[in-house]
């Protein structure tokens, strides 16, 4: 049964948040770990078709409900949702720690506002500019930050954010343009169309099948196979389940968790940690609650991960 939005969450709906948490807090560390034997072109390609593979006997019962006008749309909320997002973390990661990105796909609220107000005709209060305004100043401390304090700008944190933006038109495309269709059908129907490019090109398009007879291929592969099939089909499911157990905007709550996470798995694995890095992070969450305070829907809060 779905609880109201003034109920208290159950413990399970707490549990699920922080596997969910884990789960996409992780994804960063497996795109790093996908990146010892495989390109980035290869990482975001298996990353897809594996995910949208694993979510076909799922989704092809709901492929009869799905009326004509619905496969455009679908379509494009697979590509800004899902392709193109995927390429641009696994490019993004051959130069960026993955504590870093993670951090800073945390902006994804603050770009469904950007894209929402711009876009699609939605109001913004000054608040939400305010938090805008925050979250920006964290992301500069946090693509800058060096040992020495002194900044040094990496342009490749423009990818995550390429992708962050990507994220903000997908969620405000559901939300405008298809949201007579059910959220796990939106997302699977959407996956397993972008999954069929993807696989082709995996294997027609790049070395995929020459790297994975390398010596550091198997963790490379079982890195990337998880990322997908956990890290996108399975929480997929998890995060609809938590969303009926309680409401999008504690489900949303999960935005403020995955790049502390992404963080301390980083740091974890021997990547470094300095003062701005700390103080962007701080600065982006904080930004992130502005602009996703009460009053928003509480879509527009979901993080994207059908990665």
């Amino acid at each position: 049964m779905t609880h109201n939005a003034s109920d208290t969450p159950p413990l399970k709906a707490w549990l699920l948040l922080g596997l969910l948490a884990l789960i996409w807090g992780s994804s960063f560390l497996l795109i790093k770990k996908g990146l010892i034997a495989f390109t980035a072109m290869e990482v975001g390609a298996l990353r897809i078709a594996s995910a949208g593979i694993v979510l076909t006997p799922l989704i092809l019962p709901k492929l009869r409900q799905i009326s004509r006008k619905h496969w455009l749309k679908l379509a494009c909320v697979g590509l800004v949702g899902s392709f193109i997002p995927a390429f641009m973390f696994a490019i993004a990661q051959t130069q960026l720690q993955s504590g870093v990105t993670g951090v800073l796909n945390a902006l994804t609220p603050i770009s469904t506002l950007v894209i929402g107000v711009l876009l699609f005709s939605q109001s913004a209060r000054w608040a939400q500019w305010v938090g805008i305004f925050i979250g920006l100043i964290g992301t500069v401390l946090l693509i800058t930050a060096t040992a020495n304090g002194s900044f040094q700008f990496n342009s490749y944190a423009l990818l995550v954010m390429l992708a962050t933006l990507c994220y903000g038109i997908n969620l405000n495309l559901i939300k405008h343009k298809i949201s007579d269709l059910k959220p796990l059908t939106i997302t699977g129907v959407s996956l397993l169309m972008a999954s069929i490019p993807a696989a082709i090109f995996l294997f027609l398009g790049t070395d995929f099948l020459v790297h994975a007879q390398q010596p550091d291929a198997p963790l490379s592969l079982a890195a990337v196979l998880i990322l997908g099939i956990v890290g996108t089909a399975g929480a997929l499911v998890i995060f609809n389940y938590v969303v009926q157990l309680t409401n999008t905007v504690f489900t949303s709550s999960v935005t403020y968790l995955i790049p502390i996470v992404a963080m301390l798995l980083g740091v974890l694995d021997g990547e470094p940690f300095f003062l701005q890095h700390g103080l962007g992070m701080l600065a982006i969450l904080i930004g992130v609650w502005f602009a996703n305070r009460r009053g928003r829907s509480g879509l527009a809060g979901i993080p994207q991960r059908q990665k």
